[in-house]
């Protein structure tokens, strides 16, 4: 009874030490960059291993400079935020938009090749983006799409598609076929079933994948360099960071400063969404 008593607290320690670790590794990052952030640029240069901030040494004047508008003498983060959020939220709406009914096509209908589309979907990820970074960048160049918001959506549409088909059809396949059966008896039409009976049971899954998609709208680099480049005011956030860091006057506390404005609507997003966004990503890894 005692070695099972050790081996019970010696558990018990080792997890709460595992959990520990992992909190730090995550959560020391983001700290750190917060707290040069807030730091004025000579304290910094002083002591660059603090890691408190004092009542007095306190500033957002770095945040102030960030968000200013360019010709103001800022970084014109407002700017790139709004333009990285219109772009996000489009592609989003409009990636739900035909991933939903596409999923539960290929969940319930049958049509010949149904079996082959889950690979043809997930295919798109086989490759490195750059691989088809060259093709759409000539063929947007030549429709005239090159240096738009519009065109960088349908880009990032075409990123996010194939997976949130794949997961939302997961989800729908958990879904008793004999609820809609029930709603069909009651003269429900499809689009009726769908729109009662599926997409309540499914709102989980689908917080999970429009947060999945929002994520790599908003965080994207490589799509938004080629496409946007050389159009400043149409700028994303990921654009307008790279930068801050490429700017040799730009103090470090503006770069962190910048950073944290880019992390932080995705930590909001994502807490405020978590139990939503737990019950998604588990709701289709069990079928029955």
């Amino acid at each position: 009874m005692d070695r099972d008593r050790i081996e019970t607290v010696g558990l018990r320690w080792l997890r709460r030490l595992v959990i520990a670790a992992f909190l730090l590794v995550t959560v020391f990052p983001f700290y750190y960059m917060l707290v040069l952030s807030v730091r004025p640029i000579e304290r910094l240069l002083l002591d660059p291993g603090s890691l408190v901030v004092g009542l007095g040494e306190l500033t957002f004047d770095t945040y102030a400079e960030v968000v200013k508008a360019v010709d103001d003498g800022g970084q014109g983060f407002l700017t790139f935020m709004r333009n990285s959020g219109l772009v996000a939220v489009a592609a989003t709406l409009l990636t739900l938009a035909v991933a939903i009914p596409g999923a539960y096509a290929v969940a319930r209908l049958r049509f010949f090749g149904r079996r082959q589309v889950d690979f043809l979907f997930l295919a798109v990820y086989l490759f490195p983006s750059i691989v088809i970074a060259i093709p759409l960048f000539v063929v947007f160049t030549r429709a005239g799409l090159r240096g738009s918001l519009f065109g960088l959506v349908l880009v990032y549409i075409s990123q996010t598609l194939p997976v949130s088909v794949y997961m939302l059809r997961n989800y729908f396949e958990t879904i008793p076929v004999s609820l809609e059966e029930s709603a069909a008896i009651d003269g429900a039409g499809r689009l009726g079933i769908i729109r009662r009976v599926s997409l309540p049971l499914a709102a989980p899954s689908i917080m999970a994948v429009a947060l999945y998609d929002f994520m790599i709208a908003w965080n994207e680099f490589l799509f938004a360099l080629l496409f946007l480049v050389d159009k400043p005011n149409r700028w994303t956030v990921s654009l307008g960071l790279a930068q801050l860091s490429d700017g040799v006057e730009v103090p470090k506390t503006v770069l962190m400063a910048g950073s944290v404005i880019l992390t932080l609507p995705i930590v909001i997003l994502f807490f405020a969404s978590e139990r939503l966004l737990t019950e998604g990503l588990t709701s289709g890894a069990e079928k029955g």
